[in-house]
């Protein structure tokens, strides 16, 4: 049965899109047109109640949240090498960073846009700058998240990075930033997205 990728153009999509070029398997994109407020169907709701694009459906499997999807896509095609095995030490790190996007990301975007302080001890996220700090230092020196191995991870922070740094200009004069979003544009599943993505059908 094929995968059914629910999506929208210019959104957090392009993380999935991206991740399911990586594995090659073939899919459906169906377009949620969220302008004009399709993602509040009872259809689309039965799909993601969240209201939010992206959103999976794999037969009677439903996933949203985009960790989720990426943990779940990357877990059910393990030929395509995108996630540690169980077995494998890395696993922790990979799903650490598979959840710091929505637990670490995200707020630190909301907080820098809010401009906003708060105690970093009583903040999941701590504060935005180390959430900053922190990916400075996992991306270098590289290549990527778990060194030489290319993972689903990757897929979700660099697509969050690239919005952060070339979308809402927030992180500026951090090379070892830039030179990670640099290395995740290059890659062939990546620019194959970025043309779906452009295309918006």
């Amino acid at each position: 049965m094929t995968l059914k990728l629910y999506w929208a153009p210019r959104s957090r999509s392009f993380r999935i899109l991206w991740l399911l070029e990586e594995i090659g398997a073939p899919y459906e994109r169906v377009l949620v047109d969220i302008h004009a407020g399709k993602q509040a169907t009872a259809e689309y709701k039965a799909i993601n109640p969240m209201m939010k694009v992206p959103a999976l459906a794999d037969g009677e499997a439903r996933v949203a949240e985009s960790g989720a999807i990426c943990a779940y896509l990357s877990d059910k095609f393990p030929e395509a090498g995108l996630a540690p095995q169980f077995d494998d030490p890395r696993r922790g790190r990979y799903l650490q960073w598979l959840f710091f996007s929505s637990g670490g990301i995200e707020p630190a975007i909301t907080q820098t846009f809010g401009k906003f302080e708060m105690p970093s001890g009583q903040a999941g996220w701590g504060n935005a700058q180390r959430v900053w700090a922190v990916l400075e230092d996992a991306v270098h020196p590289g290549p990527w998240l778990l060194g030489d191995t290319f993972t689903a991870a990757d897929v979700l922070i660099g697509s969050d990075l690239h919005f952060v740094v070339n979308q809402f200009k927030i992180l500026e004069g951090r090379p070892a930033i830039d030179a990670y979003i640099a290395r995740c544009a290059d890659r062939p599943a990546y620019k194959r997205a970025l043309k779906l993505d452009e295309s918006g059908e």
